[in-house]
């Protein structure tokens, strides 16, 4: 129903920036929460942010809070992630995901495995000197 594709990862140095971009073939802003996740090799799959039309506020990680923030752009059906101060513990595959909006829940609470159902291919990020 909704398909994503991730951009703009990189390789950069510590206190470097980038922003990320998930562009979806459909954008359903009252139906659907969408979320920012990252796997580190040998990790589990970490939530960093996600935002939703019945959420007051977006919701962050606390080990990106105040460094990355989310943001959506309906005109072009895409989501950004913008990331400051970057550190080499950023370092991951970066996936953006969409869950349908079937409960009343903050998008945080939506659970990763069993209703965020759309993801994207992947995106990477290296932060390396």
């Amino acid at each position: 129903q909704v398909q994503l594709v991730e951009s703009g990862g990189g390789l950069v140095q510590p206190g470097d920036s980038l922003k990320l971009s998930c562009a979806a073939s459909r954008f359903a802003r009252d139906y659907y929460a969408i979320g920012w996740f990252r796997q580190a090799p040998g990790k589990e799959r970490e939530r960093v942010s996600c935002l939703s039309s019945r959420d007051a506020s977006p919701y962050y990680a606390d080990s990106v809070k105040g460094r990355f923030t989310i943001s959506r752009d309906n005109a072009q059906n895409t989501v950004y992630l913008q990331m400051n101060s970057l550190k080499p513990e950023d370092t991951a595959v970066y996936y953006c995901a969409a869950a349908q909006l079937l409960r009343e829940a903050r998008c945080n609470d939506y659970d990763v495995r069993y209703e965020y159902d759309y993801w994207g291919q992947g995106t990477q990020v290296t932060v390396s000197s």
